[in-house]
């Protein structure tokens, strides 16, 4: 089957975040996500929560990296107590949008069914800070919308998120470079390599699995159930994200010139994707299936990406 380029809503709020800070000369989303490193790889987290990204990958690893990349810089800026993050934020907003994040998603009540932390992460985009109210351009699918301060700065202390610091954001984004969309992603090629052996320097919790391990324990944790919200978990968020930065990052590899590379992982956006209509319709078998079939790929790309990179020398 012949890949064809996936274009429609999905939860890249950190990636849409940064394109709409960049504005005009901002790379394609899927330049900017498959430039954080994130694709590469599948991860079991402390044996109970499973995304398709690289093990021991969390999104502010790739963030710094991804802009490096694309030709980017910006300024950091984090902790404080919330009274200084806010007036740091309206000062900020003064002068321009401002990128924030991670935030807390459950605390963000324009979300329906949000009422309290859930565990998830988001970022938006700061447009003003006012009369009690913070307005984002919130790329889940709200723009302008208009977050009362202390939701925001419930949400912005980001406790229940398990990375990052609270109050964190980016602002003073420069270009620095021109570089190509392929160039980019040439130069993240040596990471994606690491990430696919699973190199990573940061401690995982005791049952972390990863890669085709960690695919073959989630489809048996399917098999059994799917319980204790891993499920909902796969429905919702995990699958759909998984398949979308596996898509792109097939195009990504494409356009940098590793055809090999890209049909695998076009293959996984594939079987990531055929998981979503089983899991929801609980054909558990199916859904197991498709993991033990994307199990051995993880090396097939690792393989491909370096016999590439010798080649190329």
């Amino acid at each position: 089957m012949r890949h064809t380029p996936y274009v429609g809503s999905g939860p890249y709020c950190y990636a849409n975040s940064f394109a709409m800070l960049l504005g005009e000369r901002a790379p394609s989303t899927a330049v900017i996500e498959v430039a954080t490193g994130g694709p590469f790889g599948m991860q079991l987290i402390g044996g109970t929560t499973v995304f398709f990204d690289a093990y021991g990958w969390k999104p502010e690893l790739g963030f710094d990296q991804a802009l490096e990349a694309i030709g980017w810089t910006s300024t950091v800026s984090r902790g404080g107590d919330a009274a200084s993050a806010l007036a740091r934020l309206a000062d900020a907003a003064a002068k321009g949008p401002v990128w924030v994040g991670p935030l807390e998603m459950g605390h963000l009540h324009h979300h329906p069914e949000m009422t309290g932390p859930i565990g998830v992460d988001h970022f938006v985009v700061v447009l003003d800070v006012a009369d009690e109210r913070v307005l984002v351009h919130d790329p889940h699918g709200y723009p302008y919308a208009q977050v009362p301060v202390d939701d925001f700065l419930a949400a912005w202390r980001a406790e229940t998120v398990d990375y990052g610091d609270p109050y964190t954001m980016r602002t003073d984004f420069q270009k620095v470079a021109d570089v190509t969309d392929a160039d980019a992603i040439r130069s993240i090629v040596p990471t994606a390599v690491k990430r696919l052996a699973m190199q990573t320097d940061v401690e995982m919790p005791p049952g972390s699995l990863g890669n085709g391990e960690a695919a073959e324990r989630v489809a048996q944790m399917i098999e059994a159930g799917a319980g204790d919200g891993l499920r909902e978990h796969l429905v919702y968020f995990a699958i759909r994200v998984g398949a979308r930065r596996l898509s792109d990052t097939a195009d990504c590899l494409l356009l940098a010139g590793h055809p090999e590379a890209a049909e695998i992982a076009a293959t996984q956006a594939r079987l990531v994707g055929s998981m979503q209509h089983p899991m929801v319709i609980r054909d558990f078998p199916a859904a197991a299936a498709a993991l033990r079939e994307l199990a051995p790929t993880y090396d097939r790309l690792h393989a491909a990406l370096v016999q590439r990179r010798v080649g190329t020398g």
